[in-house]
């Protein structure tokens, strides 16, 4: 739907501010940034990680004791889906060298290495081939790549400035340093890079960021570099056989604990199967569909935590899971768009944030966590009260993407800003002549998996690599370095991955012993012993609607 009159009222009061800031703007004077020792009190009085009750400690598992948020833990806290005895693994369903879980970014680079290296490859996903977050990735990638005005050194720097400092320095490191590599793969492979009439690759400032370094495909950096290797992957269909719509639910270990294997869930057909593998890539993402603390969220249908879940039964610990990626700029108006990402881009661009008074209150490019913190205290009436009333009793601010065609030239933000120009005309506004109104939106799993600079996890023969594993980014990932994580390691974990399977042997005989002793510590525990995970996807039902319609188990589980 077009702004009512309501926001009319509010969009004149950015238009009477637009002329004197973009003339600021011209003269490269900027709204101040906060000083580090600034940050600190807004995050902790604003920004959702740091809200009581939000979090608790985990009862079982081998990160007992690590307070994470509520909605997590309530899976890890879960039993199995299936009962682990009356699965037959006697006779697998599938047999290959390298199994990969997941075929968003980082499991369909993981495949493509696998098998140049020489490995046949099942790739096992939830939904379709690429239905993942990297699809819906806007604003970029980074990479350290142009001589003489940066290098992987002040890229490096960037990561840990914005992860605060407790990064891993070792996944950092192979982070930047494989950065420029991984540019001139995607764009050997066919990746649309927008370009200089001269065929230099365009570079922009991102949050938290010293030099421009964002590579990007107009706004849908995300949707080209997966097409590219979606791609790629289903030309080494003699090495690469990819099973749709047929989820992980739990990992399969030998006798001597090498992980060999999965099960998966047909949900067509309700169907258990095993793939037996000789090792295993995790790449299933994040967790935005768990609607931390109710927020709405940028991420795809399936984004529920599978891969954590699964992993951390056979063992694996988890790192940086207490924090949560709030993404600064989410749709929240119109309600039939909520959630849904407007890029870091337009801030990169030269937009301003602004609240109720058309009036600048943050500076744009600030990290994503203080940027969201910021936000949030201008919408709070426990903060500031300024924030923009929707139609629907919520709030918002305005990013006004005007200023781009008045800073940039008229038709700028329609050829920068494709796929959000098109997504707004369908509710009849321009965001060339009008702003948009945003609020952060869940975003990101900044945590997840403990993984090394190899990707390997503390299970041999399971790798991980994405945004299921933790460390690379600390406390808070800046724009541009997912895309870079996905296709670095994602690379990183098919090779190993192969070279594992081809070096370690045969596995020994395939057990689901680590699930039954899992489900034991539930209920040693005294946990409830209603919750089964993997989710493998949300459920939107009404309440009265779903307490109608749930009879026993849910629908696919095998009676206990």
């Amino acid at each position: 739907m077009p702004y009512p009159e309501s926001l009319r009222k509010f969009i004149e009061k950015v238009e009477a501010t637009r002329p004197e800031r973009v003339e600021r703007k011209k003269r490269g004077e900027e709204f101040p940034a906060l000083k580090l020792e600034e940050r600190e009190p807004v995050l902790k009085a604003f920004h959702p990680d740091f809200i009581d009750g939000t979090k608790r400690k985990i009862k079982v598992g081998p990160s007992k004791n690590y307070s994470v948020s509520n909605e997590i833990v309530d899976l890890l806290e879960a039993k199995s889906r299936m009962n682990p005895d009356a699965v037959d693994l006697s006779k697998p369903d599938f047999e290959t060298e390298v199994l990969v879980i997941g075929a968003g970014g980082a499991g369909t680079a993981a495949a493509i290495l696998a098998a140049e290296n020489g490995a046949e490859v099942i790739v096992a996903t939830k939904l379709r081939h690429g239905d993942a977050n990297t699809m819906m990735a806007e604003g970029g990638i980074q990479a350290a790549d142009k001589v003489g005005k940066d290098s992987p050194y002040y890229h490096y720097l960037d990561i840990l400035g914005g992860g605060h400092f407790v990064n891993d320095p070792e996944l950092v490191y192979t982070l930047v340093i494989n950065a420029p590599d991984v540019i001139k793969w995607l764009e050997n492979m066919g990746t649309s890079f927008s370009k200089f009439r001269d065929g230099t690759m365009k570079t922009m400032h991102g949050g938290g960021t010293c030099r421009k370094r964002m590579h990007y495909a107009a706004d849908i950096t995300g949707a080209e570099i997966m097409k590219t290797i979606r791609d790629e992957a289903r030309n080494h269909e003699d090495m690469i056989e990819v099973i749709e719509f047929c989820p992980a639910v739990d990992l399969v270990l030998d006798d001597g604990g090498r992980c060999t294997g999965a099960v998966l869930y047909n949900l067509e057909t309700a169907e258990y199967m095993f793939v037996k593998s000789r090792a295993v890539v995790i790449a299933t993402g994040g967790s935005g569909r768990l609607h931390i603390q109710g927020f709405m969220t940028t991420n795809h249908y399936g984004a529920t935590a599978d891969g954590i879940v699964m992993a951390y039964r056979a063992g694996v610990p988890i790192s940086f899971l207490h924090t949560v990626q709030y993404h600064p700029t989410g749709v929240v108006f119109p309600e039939q768009a909520e959630g849904i990402l407007i890029t870091e881009k337009f801030r990169g661009a030269g937009a301003n944030i602004l609240n109720v008074h058309g009036r600048q209150f943050v500076y744009e490019r600030e990290p994503r966590d203080v940027e969201a913190a910021c936000i949030i205290r201008e919408c709070s009436p426990a903060g500031r009260g300024n924030g923009v009333p929707t139609p629907t009793g919520k709030f918002g601010v305005w990013l006004d993407s005007p200023m781009i065609d008045m800073l940039k030239g008229e038709g700028t933000v329609r050829k920068e800003f494709p796929g959000k120009h098109i997504l707004f005309r369908r509710f009849g506004i321009d965001i060339a002549r009008d702003p948009m109104l945003v609020h952060p939106t869940l975003h990101y799993q900044n945590g997840g998996l403990d993984i090394n600079n190899k990707c390997e996890t503390c299970v041999p023969g399971l790798y991980a690599a994405g945004e299921v594993t933790g460390g690379v980014h600390g406390e808070n990932r800046l724009m541009g370095n997912s895309l870079l994580d996905v296709i670095v390691f994602g690379r990183i974990a098919g090779a190993n991955a192969a070279e594992y399977a081809r070096s370690a042997g045969e596995p020994g005989k395939p057990s689901l012993e680590h699930v039954k002793r899992y489900n034991h510590e539930i209920e040693e525990a005294g946990i409830s012993e209603d919750r089964i995970a993997p989710m493998l996807l949300p459920d939107y039902r009404n309440p009265e609607v779903k307490k109608k319609q749930l009879t026993g188990k849910e629908f696919g589980t095998l009676s206990w």
